[in-house]
């Protein structure tokens, strides 16, 4: 039947409701901005667990992860944060040098080359941290080096996050002009996220050890 407990239809629905829930949490915990790093590795973890099917809880296993890594997802935050500030702040510095077109030019890409890298990591940063149970070092080694051994989810990381902002920015008429997102839109990119991840993580777990 379709509205039996285990039909197709219920349980899209069950997990729309759930997408729902979690980005609330999200919202809610990652208001005060010094928390988003936090807020970030509860939602990566917690959509993971439901790409998994292993979630009884959203809102338990939200709260749970965001206390556990509440420190060092902070930090992480930081970091990735302060690192961009300075991507910006040499962008800035690059338009007013009185250098040659094609220097300001070369300097330009290089800047762009590490803009795009500190993204991908940072795609993986966050969830990494909410999976294995590392310092922040490990953290951003791990996942640097997994970005790079992992070209395809990288670039489907890239495709589920940054395809949506695109839309939202071009297109904001599809989004309702934000209100999707509010609605279910960052859990649901963590969702999509979290099926990828999900399997580049299980090749390394339960330790991962790269070289």
């Amino acid at each position: 039947m379709m509205f039996a407990l285990d039909s197709p239809l219920v349980r899209f629905l069950n997990r729309f409701a759930d997408l729902m829930i979690l980005n609330l949490l999200f919202l809610v915990t990652a208001l005060p901005i010094v928390t988003l790093g936090a807020a970030l590795t509860a939602l990566s973890g917690t959509a993971m667990r439901l790409a998994r099917g292993e979630s009884e809880s959203v809102t338990g296993d939200y709260l749970r992860a965001l206390r556990r890594d509440l420190r060092p997802g902070m930090l992480l935050g930081l970091v990735v944060a302060g690192l961009g500030l300075v991507l910006a702040a040499w962008w800035t510095v690059i338009g007013g040098l009185a250098v040659p077109g094609l220097v300001r030019i070369l300097l330009y890409a290089v800047c762009g080359v590490l803009a795009f890298r500190l993204t991908v990591v940072a795609l993986f940063a966050f969830p990494y941290l909410a999976t294995f149970d590392d310092g922040l070092r490990t953290v951003l080694r791990n996942a640097r080096l997994m970005s790079v051994r992992h070209a395809f989810a990288s670039l489907a990381l890239l495709m589920v996050t940054g395809l949506p902002v695109v839309v939202t920015v071009f297109y904001p008429q599809v989004v309702v002009f934000g209100l999707l997102w509010f609605l279910f839109g960052f859990a649901g990119v963590a969702y999509l996220a979290g099926i990828v991840l999900t399997g580049v993580f299980a090749t390394y777990a339960p330790k991962l050890a790269l070289s």
